[in-house]
């Protein structure tokens, strides 16, 4: 791994450890006593140290991990132009195993203990949801790659900023448009909805019950089953037995790819299915089978074919880098790192407050498109459809964005 982007594992156990610590701290802060690590870092000539906890084990490692190259990415290329206020940047990361006490002491000891210079945010709205609260108590920019649920915004944050397009209230609304404007004879009279227990995929389930009935299609099945579910079969064969013509399934990582396998070992083929985040995976046709994934409608955060300013070079040097084109995920670090970069640049020094009032006032050019926020930190733009076609993945809406110009309405059976 290249010294200009440096990567520190720290081990679940060794972040556990460190909690009596930060029990200490916290109550410090509710007696009202200051800490060391409410103090802005001292500027200094050694390197710029960049803090993270990621999921890097548990059940969601296999997103994670484009996650934290896209962050390496991002590191190197910083640094390959200079740094940040002239000074090298460093990535220390710790392991979280996607436990939300785990990440929540990683952040405190980061800010704490390690008096990390910056931050940059972990993954999913599960984890944030703890994280984004003691970023906010140090006043530490706060930018999160991922994490879309409105729980998290609803609090109004200062520090907070989200690094895709859209939250995830507006997550359905490609989807729901294309199904508004299909022929009432055509359209699916009926839905399930399956998802796993996470705050964006419950949140993003109950819009899509509540405008698909608008539109007269009829809930025959909602069901949430628990981030370490690994057998669905007792799922796929209560959602055949429903025989609903729609399948929106509320998958995190591979989780949908699981739901998927479960529904061709019962023989189940919706007319259309709808899922979001596992096709974007990068294994994603190669698990299910790359005839299976024709039809399939996904959300987008970002594309590689996007023509936004430096995604191509984005794309031809991590292609290179890493040996396969930057999966979502991949891109929406980069694109965190962007985000807190211009910050860092547009103040000149390091200035949480500054940078977070800067970042609320101005719109930062992003490989995701030109980002723009609202008070509580909500990115105000809007996130691409995807679908699955000749075994491609391809952007059907907007229609300025769109690479091909049909929909297909009815998904294949089963190879």
């Amino acid at each position: 791994m290249s010294p200009s982007a440096v990567f520190r594992p720290i081990t679940r156990r060794r972040a556990l450890a460190a909690l009596t610590g930060v029990l200490t701290t916290a109550a410090l802060a509710a007696c009202g006593l200051s800490s060391s690590a409410t103090e802005e870092p001292a500027d200094s000539d050694g390197p710029l140290v960049i803090g993270m906890s990621l999921p890097l084990t548990g059940p969601v490692a296999d997103r994670s991990k484009p996650g934290l190259e896209g962050y390496q990415y991002w590191a190197e290329e910083v640094n390959a132009k200079g740094g940040l206020l002239g000074r090298q940047v460093e990535l220390k990361v710790l392991d979280d195993g996607f436990d939300q006490e785990t990440a929540v002491s990683g952040y405190n000891k980061l800010i704490s203990q390690d008096k990390v210079d910056l931050l940059l945010g972990t993954f999913s709205s599960v984890l944030n949801l703890s994280v984004a609260p003691i970023a906010e108590r140090y006043k530490y920019l706060y930018v999160e790659p991922s994490g879309g649920a409105d729980e998290i915004f609803a609090r109004n944050f200062h520090y907070l900023f989200f690094a895709q397009p859209a939250t995830s209230e507006a997550l359905p609304n490609e989807f729901l448009d294309q199904v508004a404007k299909m022929p009432a004879a055509d359209r699916p009279k009926t839905v399930a909805l399956v998802q796993q227990e996470d705050p964006v995929t419950k949140q993003t389930a109950a819009i899509f019950k509540e405008k698909l009935a608008a539109l007269g299609v009829k809930t025959v099945h909602d069901s949430t089953y628990a981030p370490d579910t690994s057998n669905f079969d007792t799922i796929a064969n209560s959602i055949k037995q429903a025989a609903p013509e729609l399948v929106v399934s509320g998958a995190v990582a591979g989780d949908g790819i699981a739901l998927i396998r479960a529904f061709q070992k019962v023989k189940f083929t919706p007319k259309m299915l709808y899922q979001s985040n596992s096709p974007t995976d990068p294994t994603f046709a190669s698990s299910i089978g790359a005839a299976n994934t024709e039809a399939i409608f996904t959300p987008l955060a970002y594309s590689a074919a996007a023509p936004y300013a430096g995604n191509s070079e984005f794309v031809a040097g991590y292609t290179k880098k890493f040996g396969a084109a930057p999966s979502e995920d991949a891109a929406n670090s980069y694109s965190a790192g962007q985000i807190l970069a211009a910050a860092v640049t547009a103040v000149g020094k390091l200035d949480q407050p500054a940078m977070a009032d800067w970042l609320h006032k101005n719109t930062v050019n992003t490989i995701v498109g030109p980002l723009s926020w609202d008070a509580a930190g909500r990115s105000q733009g809007s996130l691409l459809l995807g679908q699955f076609q000749a075994g491609k993945l391809e952007i059907v809406s907007p229609a300025a964005a769109a690479t091909v110009q049909k929909l297909v309405y009815s998904k294949p059976g089963w190879n």
